[in-house]
């Protein structure tokens, strides 16, 4: 039977909180899809600062009660603005909005008390725009025994099958999101969406990507990041430091999911701003490179290509540290940037939760026991129609 095909929107907004990546994507939620429209919106100056001060006074589950009242207010303001912005999008799309789906702003994570609060008030949005809007993509994974996160594992496995259709690229293949936490996805064999398995792909959190350095220029400048590792390339990396903050810091285990609050910039405390920054930028290209060697190892495999996706990979001294780390391993192929494939790394995520929203509607999966460490395959997302 012919399947539906969707269009669809999401909508990201990652750690920088900086603004909203929308995409429009059509899709049936299993193999077919095409890449509609992109775009992105900067908040404004207030509302960045509300989203900045309240994740900053978040720091444990008792902290959400305690500015539950402030949570309700920021979290009205960052749906309104969302709405805004769907607005103007629309008004310039022809064809109908099927449904749209909005991870919001990630406040707090924690899978150990199965809590992660994102800002979007789902209904509010439905009720705004009249469309089906699903949210809340986290907590169904984590009542069933998972992490919560990654969830876009399952967006790579399709763009996998793509690039294995369209530009010949073989599995073993690694896609690799670098946001403010960097994520792997390894998909291991060709099959599509609705003959999932868990031989078929496998995921994982493996360290910081941008968080540690935004944070630096953000808390010692004006600026919100390193514009393409400039700051950092002006300065010197601290070996002395450098080596201690990469032997005292120890994964526990690939299989936990991470927040940016798991890392910190106090171990380059004291050093300028472009010494501070480049430390950091070689120590978060170090824990990247080492949790793809990790994961490679731990699948006994030599991925064809490392191609990778998300804000980070604009920052080319960001990108230079880890090939240059790559390089003293063997097996291990440069990373790629994914743009040379005619996918657009900067929407990645926001056209993932276009399809997860999808095949939430649909009932289908959208986590799995080797993305999230979950007990079963897991249909996730709150479905709110308010209209």
């Amino acid at each position: 039977m012919k399947k539906k095909i969707f269009n669809a929107m999401g909508l990201m907004t990652g750690t920088s909180m900086d603004g909203i990546d929308l995409s429009i994507i059509q899709s049936d939620g299993y193999s077919k899809f095409t890449p509609i429209l992109n775009n992105y919106c900067e908040f404004d100056t207030e509302l960045q600062q509300k989203l900045t001060d309240l994740r900053n006074k978040i720091f444990t589950s008792k902290d959400l009660l305690k500015f539950s009242s402030e949570l309700d207010i920021v979290e009205k303001d960052f749906t309104l603005f969302n709405c805004k912005f769907i607005d103007k999008i629309l008004r310039n799309f022809d064809d109908p909005l099927d449904i749209i789906g909005l991870h919001g702003q990630t406040i707090f994570h924690n899978s150990n008390e199965k809590i992660s609060k994102q800002l979007g008030d789902g209904k509010l949005l439905s009720q705004l725009t009249k469309k089906i809007v699903v949210n809340n993509f986290r907590q169904e994974d984590l009542i069933n025994g998972g992490q919560g996160a990654p969830l876009v594992p399952i967006f790579h496995k399709l763009i996998a099958n793509q690039l294995y259709k369209k530009s010949k690229i073989d599995f073993p293949l690694n896609i690799i999101n670098i946001g403010g936490i960097t994520n792997i996805t390894q998909v291991l064999a060709h099959n599509d969406l609705n003959h999932l398995n868990d031989l078929s792909f496998c995921a994982y959190d493996i360290g910081p990507g941008n968080c540690l350095i935004d944070e630096w220029i953000r808390n010692n400048t004006k600026k919100k990041f390193d514009f393409n590792g400039e700051i950092a390339e002006s300065g010197k990396i601290n070996d002395l430091i450098l080596n201690q903050a990469i032997e005292n810091f120890n994964f526990e285990s690939f299989n936990k999911s991470l927040d940016v609050k798991d890392f910190d910039t106090s171990f380059v405390r004291g050093l300028s701003l472009e010494d501070g920054c480049a430390t950091l930028t070689k120590f978060s290209a170090n824990l990247i490179a080492k949790g793809i060697e990790n994961i490679n190892d731990l699948n006994n495999c030599s991925p064809s290509k490392n191609l990778i996706c998300g804000g980070g990979r604009k920052n080319s001294f960001l990108i230079k540290c880890i090939n240059e780390e790559i390089v003293k391993t063997k097996n291990i192929n440069k990373i790629e940037n994914i743009d040379k494939y005619n996918f657009d790394g900067d929407y990645i995520e926001s056209q993932a939760f276009a399809l997860l929203a999808i095949r939430t509607f649909l009932k289908l999966p959208i986590s799995f026991p080797s993305t999230t460490r979950c007990n079963s395959p897991t249909i996730g997302g709150m479905i709110n129609k308010n209209f």
